[in-house]
């Protein structure tokens, strides 16, 4: 089972009631300024930490460290900077999560936050600011145990955060901010159960989904909240690939790389999604700037980015120009890439060795495209459109091969 579906299930725990962002939108709201130690009602507070998050997003790390350690040097018994700095630590693994260099500084950070939030929670007064610092630093680090296949540590801290979201219940009215969680829920738990009939005994214990009020909740969420704004266009991004919208994508990706266009996920969204709907100037164009910032080894920019980018360059080649020699330069960076990065399951692996097989046949070199269709059967599903393409083809080849000795 793919890590990616299994860390899904567990933030369904974290998310069955709201979102990590959510815990800034209880900070801001009218029911509150009365009370003591909750921070970002100020005005001023709200917008220089948003400075600091758009910089975060953008990749300005260090910019955004800056502003997030003065909080915490402001506020030394608060968990909201060291909350922020581990949110700073992850978004630099969201690029390739395969990247470990910065889950030990994410884990000390999203710990020391939620040491400060113990402190403030107390089970007397049960500080609502508290208990989401401490359901928002649960659910980073679940994710993050989720992702390097520590299943057990996973599942406590989903445990954790579903324990302190529960103290939320029934605040989902305050504002935009707080559908986001729910947006997020009401898409996957039904996703899940459509594409991954084994977890069905599992999902029983959640309350149903519904994908296209999910997607409703994430639309509006992405228009007028404040803080959950850009958490749920990144999902947005990925759904609208997966329900195969990519012309909605394309427009929300576009947003989010003129407004960060130093954040490769967004950039190498751009460029898939110009792909996929036809535009294919505008995606050679996006292609090439990805491999650009490969190459001058820009941050975030990695195998993952010259996959998708040299796969789309190699297509228009193949397809557009008919210059194969080019497209068979391309096709093999995209599976060299693929290789470094241990995505050989990839669609655009397989999809770069079936297109260098049917050049090399064409070229008459058919021992080189025997090759290439039996590497697509041996890492393709075996229920997959790519493998039962390739072995088509193999098969093909054979019969011609045997037709020609004759």
């Amino acid at each position: 089972m793919p890590k990616r579906i299994i860390w899904l299930v567990f933030f369904l725990l974290c998310v069955s009631v709201q979102g990590y962002s959510q815990l800034f939108s209880w900070l801001g709201s009218d029911k509150n300024k009365a009370k003591p130690n909750f921070l970002l009602m100020d005005r001023g507070i709200q917008i220089e930490t948003t400075v600091a998050i758009n910089n975060m997003y953008n990749f300005n790390f260090y910019e955004a460290e800056k502003d997030f350690k003065w909080l915490k040097l402001k506020y030394p018994d608060h968990p909201i900077g060291s909350f922020l700095l581990g949110l700073n630590d992850w978004w630099k693994i969201v690029p390739d999560t395969k990247n470990t260099s910065f889950d030990e500084s994410c884990h000390t950070h999203m710990d020391d936050a939620i040491d400060k939030a113990e402190e403030l929670y107390d089970d007397n007064s049960k500080n609502k600011e508290a208990a989401f610092f401490l359901a928002a630093a649960y659910s980073i680090k679940g994710r993050l145990y989720s992702e390097r296949e520590r299943w057990v540590k996973a599942a406590w801290a989903g445990k954790q955060a579903l324990k302190y979201l529960d103290y939320s219940r029934g605040e989902e009215n305050i504002n935009p901010e707080l559908l986001f969680g729910d947006g997020v829920y009401n898409y996957y738990s039904k996703w899940i159960n459509e594409n991954y009939k084994s977890l069905k005994p599992l999902l029983t214990f959640f309350r149903k989904g519904n994908k296209a009020l999910g997607i409703k909740q994430l639309e509006y969420v992405s228009n007028n909240a404040f803080y959950s704004r850009m958490e749920a266009r990144y999902f947005l991004v990925q759904i609208y690939s997966m329900e195969g919208q990519p012309a909605k994508g394309l427009t929300m990706a576009r947003q989010m790389h003129a407004l960060y266009p130093n954040n490769a996920f967004f950039h190498r969204y751009v460029a898939r999604n110009s792909f996929a709907i036809g535009r294919l100037d505008e995606a050679e164009t996006y292609a090439r700037e990805l491999l650009d910032r490969l190459d001058t080894k820009s941050y975030g920019y990695g195998d993952v980015d010259g996959r998708y980018a040299a796969y789309i360059i190699a297509y228009i080649n193949e397809h557009m120009r008919r210059d194969y020699a080019q497209a068979k330069v391309y096709y093999m960076r995209c599976i060299n890439y693929a290789k470094n990065n241990n995505s050989e399951d990839s669609g655009y692996y397989l999809g770069s060795n079936m297109a260098l097989g049917r050049i090399a046949e064409s070229e008459s070199a058919w021992a080189d495209a025997a090759s290439y269709y039996k590497e697509v059967m041996d890492k393709a599903d075996k229920k997959s459109d790519s493998y039962k393409e390739a072995k088509k083809a193999a098969g093909e080849l054979k019969a011609k091969q045997k037709k020609k000795k004759k």
